[in-house]
């Protein structure tokens, strides 16, 4: 047996093509162009990857897409004041924060300092929040492309056994959330797991967001599993996950390959959020 190869690029595609659609439609009513602001401290090559991708995106879909650079040796203060006028400034519809951020600047409080309704990357505590009460309006960008994957593959959670590798608060705790409102049963493993085999073996569908290369082997994987590899790990021969790929495509029943599989999806999911945020924005009463 040989694992389906997920191709994220193709669902990326349809996701953009429909939000170009909506975008169109509400600019041709309101006679407004979305405009997003990311806030980007430092100078992170990754960050910098991933912005170019993102800016692409909203080009092709109608949004506007600006940044606020500062150098690393900004004050928290002088960051948290830029938010708080992008809160208030009419004319800008969502705002995303870069990650990761310098060691002297707090993640917690820039987050924290959002409007919730402009919060792009749903990491707000009031978004986090409505997840845990079932209302997923604005969802986390990362897990919502797992939860997107898992739709178009028109996969059934109710009952399957979920394990997710990361605890994080924008990726592992906010999916374990979402395949909860699913009736899944879900483990969250992390680094401080003891024999992580014996959790991933029994999934039915696993989750690796860890960025350590080759991490999840084939006698890691149950057979028929639908394993998504959201790791991203730069050699020297290129970008690869955490999956060993080709030992376990062998055994699993559907596959995210890296690159070309979470990642583009990621990145149209970052769209679905800030026509989400738009909307706060125009048709706030």
């Amino acid at each position: 047996m040989t694992a389906e190869e997920i191709n994220g690029k193709k669902i990326a595609e349809v996701i953009k093509k429909n939000i170009s659609n909506e975008v169109e439609e509400l600019k041709s009513i309101y006679k407004i162009t979305p405009n997003i602001t990311t806030i980007l401290i430092g100078n992170d090559s990754s960050s910098e990857l991933y912005l170019r991708l993102r800016d692409n995106a909203c080009n092709k879909v109608g949004i506007k897409s600006s940044h606020l650079k500062f150098n690393e040796s900004v004050k928290e203060t002088e960051v948290l004041e830029s938010i708080y006028k992008l809160n208030n400034d009419k004319n800008v519809h969502g705002i995303l924060i870069q990650l990761p951020l310098p060691s002297n600047i707090s993640q917690y409080r820039l987050i924290n300092a959002l409007d919730a309704k402009k919060d792009v990357e749903g990491l707000n505590p009031v978004n986090i929040g409505r997840i845990l009460n079932g209302d997923e309006y604005i969802v986390p960008i990362t897990p919502l492309s797992v939860l997107t994957i898992l739709e178009h593959e028109k996969t059934n959670l109710k009952g399957k056994n979920v394990v997710i590798i990361n605890h994080s608060n924008h990726v592992g705790k906010p999916l374990a959330a979402l395949m909860l409102n699913r009736n899944a049963t879900v483990s969250v493993c992390h680094v401080f797991t003891k024999n992580l085999r014996n959790y991933t073996s029994n999934a039915d569908i696993l989750v690796t967001a860890t960025g350590v290369k080759q991490l999840i082997k084939n006698d890691f994987v149950k057979n028929g599993a639908f394993v998504i590899d959201v790791g991203i790990v730069n050699t020297d021969k290129g970008i690869c996950g955490d999956v060993d790929f080709e030992s376990v495509k062998i055994k699993a029943g559907k596959i995210t390959p890296v690159p070309g599989g979470v990642g583009p999806v990621t990145v149209a999911c970052s769209l679905i959020n800030m026509l989400k945020t738009f909307k706060n924005c125009i048709e706030e009463k």
